[in-house]
């Protein structure tokens, strides 16, 4: 397995298994806590996030299959994501959650093609169905933890307690890919010199022949 996959995956598990702590109790937060709050705004919050993320990923997806610089637009995407959590800390009413939710959708927008585009171009020959897999099941036995261990922390603790361990969780997911851009910067700049040194020995052959 490469590097770019493992960073992939270690980012996921990090930020993916990190709402998976807040998902399942982001409902009754919302109902039992926040003016406005009712089951009625929690599924209008999600439908913002959705409809924001698919009217902004569809479009973007063709700049960043004719563009290089799908990693910068990765960590962004994932920035931003990570900030949802920080803004649920303090909201206090439904405007809040609507906030947030719009920042999430134009995260997931920016990252999710970015990241599918780096992982089907970066995934090992002959192990593409394992690679899968086992991103798939790490993350779900991720998820499925977090879910329980979430709702343990917002009963015993607080909500804003867990909304804390996400948004640390989510910004280690993030700085994770960093690695990736220094890893693709590298790769840049190594075949920028290979494009020069060739363009060199074209114009020289050129010059003498």
């Amino acid at each position: 397995m490469n590097n770019t996959i493992k960073l992939l995956m270690i980012s996921d598990i990090f930020i993916i298994t990190g709402f998976g702590l807040i998902d399942p109790i982001l409902a009754i937060f919302i109902k039992d806590n926040l003016i406005d709050g009712t089951i009625f705004a929690a599924g209008l919050s999600t439908t913002l996030f959705l409809v924001t993320k698919s009217i902004i990923q569809l479009p973007f997806s063709r700049y960043v299959d004719s563009h290089d610089d799908k990693v910068r637009f990765l960590i962004i995407g994932t920035l931003l994501i990570s900030f949802v959590p920080f803004i649920y800390i303090f909201a206090t009413s439904m405007k809040y959650i609507y906030l947030a939710q719009f920042i999430h959708g134009i995260g997931s927008g920016l990252a999710f093609p970015t990241w599918l585009g780096l992982w089907s171009s970066h995934l090992d020959k002959k192990h593409e169905s394992f690679e899968w897999s086992l991103y798939s099941a790490i993350v779900s036995i991720g998820t499925a933890i977090a879910g329980a261990s979430g709702a343990a922390i917002a009963q015993f603790l607080s909500f804003r307690v867990s909304f804390f361990i996400v948004f640390i969780a989510s910004l280690v997911g993030s700085f994770i890919l960093f690695g990736l851009e220094r890893k693709e910067g590298k790769k840049t700049k190594e075949i920028k010199i290979m494009h020069y040194h060739q363009k060199r020995k074209s114009h020289h052959l050129h010059k003498y022949s």
